[in-house]
């Protein structure tokens, strides 16, 4: 019977027709991506429909081929799949966002691995942002089924007769508009199908050639692949990029769908902890960049691919809508992510260790900002100590409660409680940490010294981990190596040599005002001790907790640069053999008239070169201190030069 009718086609009133509204999809692309997708639907349903039994004929080998025809300026999309019959033409095409894949899928019941892409109904109709004529070839596998030739020109109109097609399947024709002609060009529509559908189930050919990589390995079982399964994915995704440390594979039917492999990657110093660089796919159709909305906010950093049909997204595919299942997948990942690093660090400790100054990051902001995942990675947060306990441990092996290293020179790590209670006898409650290894390295060369171990505290997240950690211990005392002295460090034992018997004043009565009137700083605190030890310098400066803290954070809230404390402490070391000799020095009292005599003058510009010493140490200087000082060192080596040649 020929087929000969006109028509209008029939528009939801409650869903917005996107040939009128075409900024529905943000760029124009996204249409070779929803008809390959329904080409790959149409397949699909041809194999469910084989394997009912609804259909006894030879199914194929399923393809979907890509043609372009630059002469007549037409793109097709060819599939063997199901076919449409002229009346389901005009009920899934005519009335627009009346999906045939929900009302299919209801019908065979889907399983997963058959599962349909579309949920729309929307997406054929993309094709108009691009074309000025869409036509479509289809014949249905129902038996005695007749031909289709559909054809719009973007209006409410369209005709339906009678095809020439003789093979079953579905050919969409977009004759293009002249601003589109991109689409014509071979090289733009392999960067598009690599981009959007390089791993559909379904071979997609432009011409005869295979343009499509087709296996997803996040859908494999874990069991098939390999480390090199792993990181040749990985570098697939990301070339050009150091390999990962590790990865975590996810697959989760219940209570959702959600399939994945997510990488750690190195981290770098410049890296933006706040844009995702997870890829997120829906039933292997890749729809996004970032996934931000899917995983936490401290997951970001993290590489790979999330890819589940439970993910609600809006018509175009292109935006995740705020949902309760968004959040349970997000807890889910975070969760897998916790097990792996726990896995990790049990049965790998040496790599755990290896990978600790980058997994360290994830793991201290993931405490911080998610409670569920803090307890789940509370008891595997190490760190660096200078204690050298498990130097006798083989590799891969501890002692429970013991430090364990990767081998005999290895540094030793350990978590805070075992710190705590290694140390109670010695300092109960108290954790002494360090932030900067090179130039806190006398502060904790002096504590080593009297047997007080430090931890290191130097990575760039630590500034705000340490106020978290004294959240968690509230009643341990956290103290930088720079904050104060422990008492150990102190010569208690050696009595206050008593220099003028008529005031009763003490050489470190002397030494104290001698720095006081030598630098003449109103702000700074001048304190005397005699340290223990034979290494002890001869000046420290001290920064009070509180304070330095304070400004820290005061910085950090305007956005500026962390200025050093205006208020300090010199501690001054009066066992040192340079500062008794300054004492000695500074008794060239004054001379007669108004002048200094040269050893009291060169003994303030000692005091005054200690001082910066001891700010150099502490990366104190500005450009204008850093100036003074090369002045001062200048202006005292030509007196003590001086002092030499008389």
């Amino acid at each position: 019977m020929a087929i000969a009718e006109q028509g209008t086609i029939s528009i939801h009133t409650e869903n917005i027709f996107p040939i009128i509204k075409k900024w529905l999809y943000s760029d124009h692309e996204i249409f070779l991506r929803e008809l390959i997708s329904n080409a790959v639907d149409a397949i699909k349903k041809m194999r469910m429909v084989s394997l009912s039994g609804e259909y006894s004929g030879e199914v194929g080998e399923p393809e979907i081929v890509i043609t372009l025809d630059q002469d007549k300026n037409q793109l097709s999309i060819t599939d063997n799949g199901i076919g449409m019959t002229a009346e389901e033409v005009k009920k899934y095409i005519n009335q627009v966002a009346f999906s045939s894949a929900e009302e299919f899928v209801e019908k065979y019941k889907a399983s997963e691995d058959q599962a349909i892409i579309g949920h729309f109904g929307l997406g054929f109709y993309s094709s108009f942002m691009v074309a000025k004529l869409v036509e479509i070839d289809t014949l249905s596998y129902q038996e005695g089924a007749e031909a289709v030739h559909w054809s719009c020109e973007g209006s409410t109109t369209f005709s339906l007769e009678a095809s020439e097609r003789t093979e079953r399947g579905t050919t969409i024709t977009l004759t293009l508009q002249e601003e589109e002609k991109e689409y014509l060009e071979e090289a733009r529509i392999k960067q598009l199908v690599t981009k959007y559908c390089d791993f559909m189930p379904v071979p997609i050919k432009l011409g005869e050639e295979q343009i499509n990589k087709q296996k997803a390995p996040w859908k494999e079982s874990p069991s098939n692949l390999t480390d090199e399964d792993y990181l040749e994915f990985y570098r697939y995704l990301y070339p050009f990029q150091e390999d990962p440390l590790l990865w975590v594979h996810i697959n989760t039917d219940y209570p959702f769908i959600v399939n994945g492999i997510l990488y750690f990657p190195k981290i770098k110093p410049d890296i933006d902890v706040t844009k995702g660089q997870i890829k997120l796919f829906c039933n292997q159709v890749f729809v996004s960049d970032n996934c931000e909305e899917v995983v936490p906010q401290f997951l970001l950093p993290l590489r790979g691919v999330l890819d589940s049909t439970d993910i609600p997204l809006n018509v175009s595919r292109s935006f995740l809508q705020a949902d309760r299942t968004v959040r349970q997948i997000a807890n889910h990942v975070a969760k897998k992510v916790g097990d792996r690093l726990k896995e990790l660090y049990r049965e790998d400790r040496a790599k755990y260790i290896s990978s600790w100054q980058d997994l360290g990051t994830f793991i201290k902001f993931g405490s911080i900002n998610d409670d569920k995942f803090k307890k789940q990675v509370e008891d595997i947060l190490i760190f660096r100590t200078t204690a050298t306990l498990g130097a006798d441990v083989p590799e891969g092996e501890g002692q429970e409660g013991d430090v364990w290293g990767d081998d005999k020179q290895a540094d030793s790590y350990c978590t805070i409680q075992e710190y705590l209670e290694r140390n109670k006898e010695k300092h109960e409650n108290k954790v002494y940490y360090c932030t900067d290894e090179v130039n806190q390295a006398t502060y904790v060369d002096l504590l080593k010294n009297q047997g007080i171990e430090v931890l290191y505290m130097d990575a760039f997240i630590d500034q705000h981990f340490v106020p978290f950690l004294e959240r968690e211990y509230s009643d341990v005392k956290f103290l930088r190596v720079d904050a104060e002295l422990d008492e150990t460090l102190i010569d208690q034992d050696k009595p206050a040599e008593i220099v003028d018997p008529n005031t009763n004043q003490t050489r470190s009565d002397m030494i104290k005002e001698l720095f006081e009137k030598s630098l003449n700083k109103p702000q700074l605190t001048i304190r005397t001790e005699s340290l223990k030890g034979d290494n002890a310098p001869p000046a420290m400066l001290l920064l009070p907790e509180s304070a330095r803290r304070m400004q820290e954070m005061m910085a950090m809230m305007q956005n500026q640069a962390v200025q050093f404390p205006t208020e300090h402490t010199l501690m001054v070391n009066t066992a040192h053999p340079m500062i008794q000799n300054l004492i000695n020095l500074s008794q060239g009292s004054v001379i007669s008239g108004s002048g200094e005599s040269p050893s009291a003058a060169l003994s303030k510009q000692i005091c005054e070169y200690v001082y910066d010493l001891a700010l150099m140490a502490q990366k104190g200087f500005d450009a204008d201190g850093m100036k003074s000082f090369t002045e001062r060192s200048n202006q005292m080596l030509t007196k003590l030069t001086e002092l030499a040649v008389k």
